[in-house]
């Protein structure tokens, strides 16, 4: 019997007689991390990382009924052995990896290759199988450092300040926010950040990470000169709503790995786009499958099949897990790339 397979409520582990981010509530569920695709509300019993209890709690309710272990720590239940290891995707962020009869298996969640000060950083587990996402897995998507985007975001925003404008960045509250708010050049001008966005804030740096001071944008007047020379984090949500009004004269942004593609910055409508991404590109798949040497291969959301057909073309045994991911906050900007979109 396989150690983990899929049923209506989610990834079951039939051994352990509990669920892996099942998207129906069940009693027993194992977080990788809190984005609403992968953390919903009603489940009985909750397991995750400890480094992700701030954000859970702050998403799904201070009272939910939470266990957590550290990272690599061990807990054995039904004979089946598991433990978190970091997945470096946001914050509290873990792969599960389960060892029973011999067999390891490893569910990656949500993941990223390189660090970003923001999280702990992706760690190959060794296992025969690994149940792996797919958000980007078309060879097209090949990310650049983050250094250089947010070279490219601090050029946008001086280039915004010399011309009198704000700067409205938009960009996922959970996540993403934070790891912009973590690399830019906060010397630039003033931060204000989303209703949406300032809380989670407040969660990071209880957890320890640096961010800049923010200024909530609820609080600032039309009229305030620093709106000239803000900086402005926002939820793509708040694109084309009367909240916007605020800022006057400005210049609006998405940073998304969507960017990639010519047409998606096209359709938000916004001045730039920069490609950034809290999940791994295709590179970053193939060596994150290839670390961890496993002979078996499960794929879920994105683009399964590209990627099981190339997994086997490598003489692995790779097949396609059917699951209900990819609702979260960056597949929400998704769209099926046309022939004309698809970069040369």
């Amino acid at each position: 019997m396989d150690l983990v397979i899929a049923r209506p409520e989610g990834l079951y582990c039939p051994a352990g007689d509990f669920y892996i981010d099942p998207w129906r509530p069940v009693e027993r569920s194992v977080i990788t991390h809190a984005h609403g695709d992968h953390a919903r509300t009603g489940n009985q019993h909750y397991l995750a990382s400890s480094a992700s209890e701030g954000i859970l709690r702050s998403r799904l309710g201070q009272d939910i009924n939470l266990q957590t272990l550290a990272y690599g720590q061990r807990l054995t239940h039904h004979g089946v052995t598991l433990s978190f290891h970091p997945a470096g995707h946001v914050l509290g962020s873990a792969q599960v990896r389960l060892e029973y009869g011999g067999e390891v298996w490893v569910a990656s969640g949500d993941y990223k290759i390189e660090p970003d000060g923001t999280c702990a950083p992706f760690e190959p587990v060794r296992c025969h199988t690994f149940i792996t996402e797919s958000t980007f897995g078309l060879p097209i998507y090949r990310w650049q450092p983050q250094a250089q985007v947010f070279s490219e975001i601090n050029e946008w925003w001086k280039g915004n300040i010399a011309a009198g404008k704000a700067s409205v960045l938009f960009c996922y509250s959970f996540g993403k926010a934070q790891r912009i708010l973590h690399g830019i050049d906060e010397s630039l001008g003033p931060i204000l950040s989303h209703g949406a966005v300032e809380p989670l804030n407040r969660v990071y740096r209880d957890a320890g990470v640096y961010l800049p001071p923010t200024i909530y944008a609820g609080d600032v007047k039309k009229s305030d000169p620093i709106m000239r020379q803000a900086l402005v984090i926002a939820p793509p949500s708040a694109g084309g709503s009367t909240w916007m009004r605020r800022f006057g004269d400005f210049s609006d942004a998405f940073a998304s790995g969507w960017m990639r593609l010519r047409g998606t910055r096209r359709r938000r409508g916004v001045d730039r786009g920069f490609v950034l991404s809290d999940h791994a590109d295709w590179p970053g798949l193939l060596w994150a499958i290839d670390q961890t040497g496993a002979e078996r291969v499960m794929v879920t959301h994105g683009s399964i099949g590209v990627l099981v057909r190339h997994l086997r073309e490598q003489g692995l045994d790779a097949q396609g897990f059917n699951t209900e991911y990819g609702d979260d906050e960056e597949d929400s900007a998704a769209a099926t790339p046309t022939i004309a979109e698809i970069p040369a």
